[in-house]
């Protein structure tokens, strides 16, 4: 019977020990207050990304194909003729399907046709344009054109005096909790950026008008936001 009670107090004094190092291990790491801290940009953008495309009806597969792929042929060229570099415009979708029919005597749906369609995406790197290269696509033969969008492609440098701002940002909330509890703001300890620096709002229309004589097209202004984390350590107020 006396092994267990060498044992109990065996632990007794393990655990007296972990408590009285307790304090000194809570030392090694210093108290901080850490906040987020925010700021935006306006900026106009300067590439603009278009989604046009051809669509093509006929009574069998073969004459579809063919019909759509003369019609996309008409609206590549334009394209290049129009200044648009080739690496700035991409095949996106490209399908062919069946068209079905309904037998009101059977209820059957045979096929009555096929539809063949297009789609490629067009990079615009001078906004000014995207108006003429609507036009230009619709012009060409175009009858599906949307999701036009807008972006700032130098986001991250034109984003250096927002980050400024957000750190200052996050000093002010720092100040206002260590007031709130006592104590008074020591070193930064770290500092981060949250994420990849994104627009608040990316322009885009849901389609192009075609039957205007030249697409109404607004590019607007882009507004860029920024957040860092940043951790102070904190020390009690002089007395």
């Amino acid at each position: 019977m006396k092994k267990p009670a060498i044992l109990l107090t065996s632990l007794v004094t393990s655990f007296a020990a972990a408590l009285l190092a307790t304090p000194a291990l809570a030392d090694d790491f210093p108290s901080a207050i850490s906040v987020s801290g925010e700021a935006t940009i306006s900026a106009a953008p300067d590439l603009a990304q278009i989604d046009a495309g051809v669509a093509n009806d006929a009574k069998s597969a073969k004459e579809a194909s063919d019909a759509n792929n003369a019609a996309m042929g008409k609206v590549l060229l334009a394209l290049k003729g129009a200044g648009i570099d080739e690496k700035d415009y991409q095949t996106s979708r490209l399908s062919l399907q069946p068209q079905y029919g309904q037998n009101k005597s059977t209820g059957a749906s045979p096929v009555v046709g096929f539809r063949a369609s297009n789609r490629v995406t067009v990079k615009i790197r001078d906004v000014t344009k995207v108006a003429a290269i609507i036009d230009t696509l619709v012009g060409a033969g175009a009858n599906d054109i949307g999701n036009i969008s807008f972006e700032v492609t130098q986001a991250s440098n034109l984003l250096d005096d927002a980050r400024e701002k957000a750190v200052a940002d996050a000093r002010r909330k720092a100040e206002i909790y260590a007031k709130a509890t006592g104590v008074t703001l020591g070193a930064p300890l770290s500092v981060s950026e949250g994420g990849a620096p994104m627009p608040l709002f990316k322009g885009r229309m849901a389609a192009a008008p075609m039957a205007v004589p030249q697409a109404a097209v607004a590019p607007g202004e882009e507004t860029l936001a920024v957040t860092v984390n940043v951790s102070w350590a904190i020390k009690a107020k002089e007395q």
